[in-house]
């Protein structure tokens, strides 16, 4: 295994621990907390890092295909962006009712992003191509 692919996966792992903390702390908690917002946030960091990185490795290994893991990570990703933007907004700028349904949209992410974690590990092992 490669150094370049052990810190990719490290990245990834780190992103999915940050992010489902962030994600389950806030669906526990009843509301979005500034905790939260740095989870979310380091759950992005390294999903971003983990992606760039494993990127360079398809491209080096001549694997750059265009499938489902790219299509499910592609949107997870912009997913995350999205989903950290809008918590920030709703954390300052949100009435306590959007605080306390912003779990649902977070879930939703989370599942995106776990399918496309799920996925790449599949492939990674070979189970599926």
């Amino acid at each position: 295994m490669s150094t370049l692919l052990i810190f990719a996966s490290s990245a990834m792992v780190v992103a999915l621990i940050f992010y489902s903390i962030g994600v389950f702390g806030e669906k526990m908690s009843g509301t979005i907390q500034f905790k939260h917002l740095m989870f979310f946030v380091g759950g992005l960091v390294f999903d971003t890092i983990g992606t760039t990185l494993m990127n360079r490795i398809a491209t080096q290994d001549g694997d750059s295909t265009f499938g489902l893991h790219q299509v499910t990570g592609g949107a997870a990703l912009v997913l995350m962006a999205f989903h950290f933007l809008w918590a920030v907004w709703v954390y300052n700028k949100g009435d306590e009712k959007a605080k306390h349904q912003f779990h649902k949209f977070s879930l939703g992410v989370w599942t995106l992003w776990v399918i496309s974690f799920v996925l790449g590990i599949l492939l990674g092992v070979g189970v599926i191509s």
